[in-house]
Order: C-alpha cells, then structure tokens, then sequence
C-alpha cells in the first residue's frame, strides 16, 4: 500500500508518559517525513501546547489541533475552524463544577483551567474537558449531555471527558487535509490509542493502534504496534512505511 501520509496522535502516541518524543521514533519520523511522507498530528491538545513539538521535529505540513476543532495549512494558518456553542460550553462548565471536577476549556486564544471568563459568550471556543478519578461521577456528566444541545462527546476515558461541537473528529478533519492534497484516505497511516482515534483509524488505508490503546481502538485497528513508552510509533513507521519502501 503507497502510504503518503501518517497521521500521528500525540498523548499515549507519538508522546511517551513523560510527554516526549523518544530519540528513536523520532529518528523514524523524520525518515519517513525525508522520503516524502506527509507528517500530520491530530491531537485533542490546542495549537499552543503542540507547536513546540512541531519545532521539535522540524515539520512543515497540516496540522489538526482539538480533535479536529481547528485544522491548520502548513504554514500553520488556520483553513478552517469548528465552534462549540458558547451557551453549551457554560452549562457543562458549572454543572462540572458543581460536581467538583477539574475543566479544561478551550478557546481560539488559550485554554482555562477550572474557570469561565464573565465574558464567555464573547469567545470562540473549540473543545471543553473534564477530568476526576471517580467515574461514577464522570457518568453524570454523561447523562448531562443528553440534556445540552450544541455539544457531542469526543473523547472517553475512565477519568476524562472531552467535548467537541456535533460531529467534529480526527477523521473528519483528516478528510477535508487529504481533499485538500488530492490524496485519498486509503493512502495514510494513521496510529493512535484514544477513542478520540477510532474514526481516523477506522478510516484510514493502514488504521495502527497502540498496545496501550483503549480495548475499542484495538478492536477497528488493523494492527497493533507497541506501546508509547517502547517506541509503538517508531516500530509501525518501520514496518508500514520504511520497510515498504526499500
């Protein structure tokens, strides 16, 4: 299969548990990037929390941010954006509060933590989250959803809740990166571990998940590499790109 671009999650990905980038997946990305591969991070993190690994590795291609919230050209420009419904986003804000939850939200700007500016109907606002270690009170937050209009759930795990405007994903905006370099889905590589991943793998020509992967992601991949912490990114660039090309 002619593999003509990699998507790349980050968190549990690309990244190790110590938020970086291993010397030898690295090393591997920017060969396959030096055989004319196409690099693309889609991750749940805003533009500023991520630039600094694109310096990193010295890329120079699309990039999707909040889980496909803003999508990026390659001279980090924004082609297009995807809004969360400002109304929606206070009405998850304070009932998350009042559950004790920590939030993250995200707007074009910044990000907040545990707290809403008075001026919140005044912001664009990309993507909101949640975090606490009980998941039955996650769960409240779950059924609150089905009440809030605007507002879909992006992303899962036993303590995090990420939430993007109806239907916004990787995939989605891997499709609209791909339209726009006259490539179809069925020439990239996309590797990932989070539910937020699930589509863009399902999607993809070659869909990898990681061995630390949530079981659902497992389950749509085409292939399991290892885990994020012994190089998973590293490994499937080899077999998938580096290997087919020799």
């Amino acid at each position: 299969m002619d593999i003509k671009l990699l998507a790349l999650d980050m968190d549990g990905t690309t990244l190790n548990d110590e938020k970086c980038i291993t010397s030898l997946t690295k090393n591997q990305i920017l060969k396959a990037y030096d055989s004319g591969v196409i690099i693309v991070l889609c991750t749940g993190r805003p533009f500023q929390h991520c630039y600094p690994y694109i310096q990193d590795l010295h890329l120079n291609s699309h990039l999707i941010t909040c889980n496909g919230g803003q999508i990026y050209s390659s001279d980090y420009t924004v082609i297009t954006q995807h809004l969360l419904d400002a109304d929606a986003l206070a009405s998850l804000f304070h009932f998350a509060q009042g559950l004790g939850t920590n939030t993250w939200v995200f707007s074009t700007e910044e990000a907040y933590y545990n707290e809403l500016p008075l001026n919140y109907n005044e912001i664009q606002w990309l993507k909101f989250s949640c975090y606490y270690k009980n998941e039955k009170v996650l769960n409240h937050m779950l059924k609150k959803l089905s009440y809030v209009e605007g507002a879909e759930i992006s992303n899962t795990t036993s303590k995090t809740i990420e939430i993007n405007p109806p239907g916004v994903n990787k995939a989605m905006a891997l499709k609209l990166v791909c339209d726009r370099l006259g490539i179809t889905m069925e020439n990239v590589m996309a590797v990932g571990d989070s539910l937020n991943d699930s589509k863009m793998i399902q999607t993809s020509g070659i869909g990898v998940a990681m061995e630390n992967a949530q079981k659902e992601v497992k389950q749509v991949a085409d292939a399991i590499t290892d885990t994020n912490n012994n190089d998973g990114v590293g490994k499937a660039i080899e077999k998938f790109i580096l290997s087919a090309k020799v």
